[in-house]
């Protein structure tokens, strides 16, 4: 799993410069310390939904290892229609 400090160096690097404003009014680029956060924005959101991935796969994992203690396959599960 990705540590917060890695993710914003990812981030980082994809979106060097970060500008925000409308084409009506025009735009301004982010720096410092409004670049930063927005940037640390991104890596809680990016983590979380990682995290969140994460467990899925292992809320699926233990309900296969339960069907198959039982003799089953999720492919049964879904043959009855649960």
């Amino acid at each position: 799993m990705t540590t917060k400090t890695e993710m914003i160096q990812i981030i980082k690097a994809e979106n060097p410069t970060l500008k925000v404003g409308t084409e009506e009014s025009g735009y301004t680029e982010l720096t410092g310390a409004d670049y930063d956060a927005q940037i640390e924005e991104w890596a809680d959101n990016r983590l979380a939904r990682e995290a969140e991935k994460a467990e899925t796969v292992a809320k699926k994992t233990a309900a296969e290892a339960k069907l198959a203690a039982l003799g089953l396959t999720a492919d049964d599960f879904k043959a009855i229609g649960l």
